[in-house]
């Protein structure tokens, strides 16, 4: 068997199993919370509803973000934005979409690094969480020593 061969027959192994693990994902647990709360948030009218404040809020916001701090109306724009967040999240299925989704997304992180790591312990791995994970970067304590 030929190194191209050999090459294809790898990539078409992996090919397989990648379809096997997004399988397997999508029967997740996870996935069907995330889909459930979705589809429920998507038929809310309280939702749909608190949708088109929170884009006059941002619109509003926006007009004042291009001064930043210095626009006379800045704080109370951020201020509106920030209340009505608070009320969407005083609503269930928004707020159990949120949480689904915070789920969902930290097993496709937790799968990424799993695969990353797998290749190479050096690998980072973007995350959606602000904060970075323990053991990652540089003043973490992580692997460069510095921390």
């Amino acid at each position: 068997m030929s190194v191209m061969e050999r090459e294809a027959l790898d990539f078409s192994m992996l090919l397989s199993k990648t379809s096997d693990l997004a399988d397997a994902m999508l029967r997740s647990v996870e996935m069907a919370d995330f889909l459930y709360w979705k589809e429920r948030m998507e038929q809310d009218p309280q939702v749909k509803a608190m949708l088109g404040k929170m884009a006059r809020a941002k619109e509003r916001f926006a007009e004042c973000e291009r001064f930043g701090h210095y626009h006379p109306n800045y704080h109370e724009a951020m201020d509106a934005v920030r209340a009505v967040e608070a009320e969407m999240d005083a609503i269930e299925s928004a707020r159990e979409f949120k949480r689904a989704e915070k789920a969902l997304d930290a097993l496709l992180y937790d799968v990424s690094v799993v695969i990353a790591h797998a290749v190479s312990d050096s690998i980072k791995v973007p995350s959606n969480d602000p904060l970075p994970k323990s053991g990652g970067g540089c003043g973490s304590g992580g692997s460069c020593g510095c921390g």
